[in-house]
């Protein structure tokens, strides 16, 4: 017990020091515009909108925090039962103007499972922008929902950029990033760890199968007996 005590507070040290790295630049950035703040009208116009830029993205870093922060708590979750097939396809749709990609819904097992809807909306939407992210025009999105193995497996494929073996171990972390997240990503690098804690949440885990330059395949597994069959049609582990 004093060995857990003594790794959840290292745990939550670590978690605050970063919260305070990563709040701190936009912080620097904000004032040091507001204090060179000049008279010109063009001057203005472009600091105005750089300062509510910053504050845009420290709003999206405090919410997501916020989430993560709720995630251990019991009300997190607010379970019903989804039909998956219905839940997939909105999920296809709101997907498909991310970008101009080939998205593809592939296939979708007749099934509901007893679950937070918006939760498991909200962890789907974040590997899809993940995926468009890393992806460019013309790239494959697949969204798929299979029961087998006993488990109800989401997963979010693509053919974009992949991931470096040396990256997956890590990044479900908070503030995690690979190194194509350090070139290309514009976000606090909190996306992942939500999509583990809302998998986790359901009794569940979130793995990724990925190799550079080929693309990624993320999978939420949920235990199989939270699933029962349905009549209408239409959550880590790390694999090399």
């Amino acid at each position: 017990m004093v060995g857990r005590l003594e790794e959840a507070f290292a745990t939550q040290q670590a978690f605050l020091s970063d919260v305070g790295h990563e709040l701190r630049t936009p912080i620097t950035i904000v004032r040091g515009h507001l204090e060179l703040l000049g008279d010109d009208p063009s001057e203005r116009r472009e600091t105005v909108a750089l300062v509510i830029d910053e504050l845009d993205r420290m709003s999206r870093m405090v919410n997501d925090l916020l989430v993560l922060a709720r995630a251990g708590r019991p009300d997190f979750l607010r379970p019903e039962l989804v039909d998956v097939a219905t839940m997939m396809a909105d999920v296809y749709a709101k997907a498909t103007a991310l970008g101009e990609r080939d998205w593809r819904l592939g296939e979708v097992d007749p099934v509901s499972v007893w679950a937070d809807r918006q939760r498991l909306t909200q962890a789907l939407m974040q590997l899809v922008q993940n995926a468009a992210q890393y992806t460019t025009d013309g790239d494959v999105i697949a969204l798929s929902a299979r029961a087998a193995g006993g488990q109800l497996q989401l997963a979010v494929r693509d053919t974009g950029a992949g991931i470096e073996a040396s990256d997956r171990g890590r990044i479900f972390e908070r503030f995690a990033r690979g190194q194509a997240g350090r070139l290309r990503a514009d976000g606090a690098g909190l996306g992942l760890a939500i999509v583990a804690a809302i998998a986790a949440a359901h009794r569940g885990r979130v793995t990724v199968e990925s190799e550079p330059g080929e693309g990624s395949t993320f999978t939420l597994h949920l235990p199989i007996g939270a699933a029962v069959p349905t009549v209408a049609m239409p959550v880590a582990e790390v694999t090399s």
